[in-house]
């Protein structure tokens, strides 16, 4: 415990700001109070006043039972790693859309807010895609009397794009499909025409 270096709390000073505490938090919920207004409040001349390091010693306590989890719960270790690799899984969905497997080649211009706000259109629509065909195919599999149990949907997820052409050109003609998704393409056949 020594060498993660945790500070004590000062539960006097969070029993002394408490209630300016909960107006603080309940403007937050509420949308009463923004961020840049919060951060003013919690400094003063650059320094951090009481109410903020009363903040300060409430954070450490939820960062000291983190670590005591961390350190303890191989559950809790797991979890952690899962949400890592969901991150991760995202992170490598945005680089190959963004990249195009590519690179970056320039500095920032004024403007790339915009191509960050299509990047995540794009995201979310791949990932739309990708979730509806997922559950298609569980539900088509699951049909023709395969057994698909919650062990292997843990493991399903919308953020692959193997199949995902990032180069060239996108015509978007919609098919006539009133309602319902196109057909899957069968694994076993030797040509697909969709390709």
């Amino acid at each position: 415990m020594t060498e993660l270096n945790l500070r004590r709390v000062n539960i006097a000073l969070i029993k002394q700001h408490w209630p300016q505490m909960l107006q603080v938090a309940g403007s937050l919920v509420t949308n009463k109070v923004r961020a840049y207004d919060l951060i003013k409040m919690i400094t003063a001349d650059g320094r951090i006043t009481g109410l903020g390091r009363a903040f300060a010693h409430y954070g450490r306590i939820f960062k000291s039972m983190h670590l005591l989890h961390v350190a303890h719960l191989e559950d809790y270790r797991r979890m952690m790693g899962a949400q890592l690799n969901v991150g991760e899984g995202r992170n490598g969905l945005a680089r190959a859309v963004f990249f195009a497997h590519g690179q970056l080649r320039k500095g920032y211009e004024r403007g790339m807010e915009d191509q960050l706000g299509a990047l995540g259109l794009g995201l979310n629509a791949i990932i739309f895609w990708n979730s509806l065909y997922i559950d298609a195919a569980v539900k088509k599999l699951a049909a023709g009397g395969m057994k698909i149990g919650p062990e292997i949907r843990a493991h399903l997820s919308p953020l692959q794009w193997e199949h995902i052409n990032f180069h060239g050109t996108y015509p978007f003609n919609r098919p006539e499909l009133p309602g319902r998704l196109r057909d899957l393409r069968d694994p076993t056949a030797d040509n697909d025409p969709e390709l």
